[in-house]
């Protein structure tokens, strides 16, 4: 699964496990604070606030390049760019800081945080390694805006491959939409498959126009079967296949230049 519903808002697993483990430690750290008579909440959220600036700013310095013409961008966390490593290495040094500079709190810090941590770290490993399992492309036919029937797997043939899920009611589908259409122009040794979720051909051919948008390979999943076989609870999301029509990368939510360079780094083959 990729993303759950929550009523109107959708989250990425990871980051619906990242909130997770962050409540997790608070819990441990309020209760703990209470047994031992120390205010711990604080030092927490110290702790998650510094692991996602430094994952953010790991993310921003290894794709600087695409942030050169939207500078804005950087602060712009929409687009999901955070490195994982550079959170961590963030986490570990600022836990050490605080434990060596506030002394009270030492312990039920120190568990708190290595319980949200082995949370996280247990359950992303474990989603992770059911999902290799099952990352094959799907099985799905799609429909041409002229009602051909294709199925996904011909799209590939043997090509790197970009699947993006979209509608036209949707804004992050919308202001991504330039991003991917630059990326088509540039990569032509990678194949980008449009499949459009449950809307009708005219209005895709309406949006299109509107748009002034050029986009090969723009289909109808008018089922949402994509989604359905890959776990998405929501739009935009895109699905990132190797040569061999295996699933190595997804990303839920609004893309931006540097998060499709790197999903474009995984699946490129020189």
């Amino acid at each position: 699964m990729l993303s759950i519903s929550l009523g109107p808002l959708s989250l990425s697993i990871g980051h619906l496990l990242l909130v997770l483990a962050f409540i997790l430690a608070l819990v441990v750290g309020g209760l703990l604070g209470r047994r031992y008579r120390v205010p711990v909440a604080g030092s927490v959220a110290d702790v998650f606030v510094v692991t996602m600036l430094c994952a953010r700013l790991g993310f921003v310095v290894g794709y600087f390049e695409h942030y050169q013409d939207n500078l804005l961008g950087i602060i712009d966390i929409r687009d999901g760019g955070f490195d994982v490593v550079w959170g961590l290495v963030g986490a570990l040094a600022f836990t050490l800081f605080l434990l060596w500079r506030r002394v009270p709190v030492r312990k039920p810090l120190a568990i708190a945080v290595v319980a949200g941590a082995v949370f996280w770290a247990g359950t992303a490993g474990t989603i992770s390694l059911i999902e290799q399992q099952s990352r094959g492309m799907p099985d799905v036919v799609l429909r041409s805006l002229a009602g051909e029937a294709i199925p996904l797997y011909s799209l590939a043939q043997g090509t790197p491959t970009v699947v993006n899920l979209w509608a036209t009611w949707c804004p992050p589908c919308i202001r991504e939409m330039p991003v991917l259409e630059a990326a088509q122009a540039e990569h032509p040794n990678i194949r980008f498959v449009f499949a459009n979720q449950r809307e009708q051909p005219e209005t895709i051919q309406s949006f299109i126009e509107a748009q002034q948008l050029s986009l090969d390979n723009l289909y109808l999943d008018g089922q949402g079967r994509i989604a359905g076989a890959v776990g998405s609870q929501g739009l935009p999301t895109t699905l990132f296949y190797n040569a061999e029509g295996q699933l190595v990368d997804t990303h839920f939510g609004e893309l931006s230049k540097a998060t499709l360079a790197r999903g474009l780094e995984k699946i490129h083959t020189p």
